[in-house]
């Protein structure tokens, strides 16, 4: 976090190693996520993201370092309670109603399934409520995405962990679903999301790191990014960081 930003973290990565045999994907990696911060994991394909994020979720064992969700070890199963998780390649059973599967998913978040919450959170994202009640199977790549956002949406956790959330949406359902993000975020909710959209990490985010080659080489707010690589915006900002030695 910034110097003087007296928010508590929400994530704590303290000198985090991932290693596939001789394949060293994460180095050392340290950084924090302030509570009610909207923050961004930028690099290309490759570069570490989705494996920080499954290092955080403890789907993978760390060769080095250590994890704190709100200061909880994130070995610890508890530590995920306070998180909701959409994966890059988000696929939900096939054989529920969307209705059925967001049914489900709050029990699990341990929420009541409010029906008019859910039918205005489709308005607002550009969906038909009729569409409830209609096998994911027949949903679209875009309406899968909608679906699996909402699931975060309505979970009630305080941090969303997002790993490209706008993967397959199209203009509309993205400047939608930014727009809902913001407000969640002015509600105090913390977003950590990895992707590659800097369009988006520069309309949405406090801060940002650039995971390149298994180390960060910048991490801060879009605008000091740029002033460091002398760049004129995010983009070629991120360009100029990443061919750095």
């Amino acid at each position: 976090m910034e110097a003087g930003d007296r928010r508590s973290p929400a994530l704590q990565f303290d000198k985090v190693v991932k290693q596939y045999g001789a394949r060293t994907v994460l180095d050392h990696i340290d950084l924090e996520v302030g509570e009610g911060e909207c923050f961004a994991l930028v690099g290309v394909n490759g570069a570490g993201k989705t494996t920080l994020i499954k290092s955080l979720l403890d789907f993978t064992a760390l060769d080095g370092g250590e994890i704190r969700i709100h200061g909880e070890s994130q070995r610890d199963t508890r530590s995920r309670n306070h998180l909701a998780f959409l994966p890059e390649r988000f696929v939900p059973p096939h054989y529920f109603t969307a209705g059925d599967f967001l049914k489900y998913m709050a029990k699990l978040h341990g929420v009541s399934y409010e029906a008019r919450q859910v039918e205005a959170l489709y308005e607002r994202l550009d969906l038909d409520a009729e569409a409830l009640g209609r096998a994911v199977r027949q949903y679209s790549k875009g309406m899968v995405q909608k679906l699996g956002l909402i699931a975060c949406f309505l979970s009630g956790r305080r941090l969303l962990v997002l790993d490209e959330p706008m993967s397959g949406l199209d203009p509309k359902a993205r400047a939608l679903v930014k727009s809902y993000l913001q407000e969640q975020k002015s509600q105090g909710r913390t977003i950590f999301m990895a992707t590659h959209l800097l369009n988006d990490v520069e309309a949405l985010c406090d801060r940002l790191a650039i995971l390149h080659e298994g180390r960060l080489r910048f991490v801060g707010t879009p605008a000091q990014c740029c002033l460091d690589a002398r760049a004129s915006d995010l983009e070629q900002a991120y360009l100029a960081l990443i061919a750095e030695k």
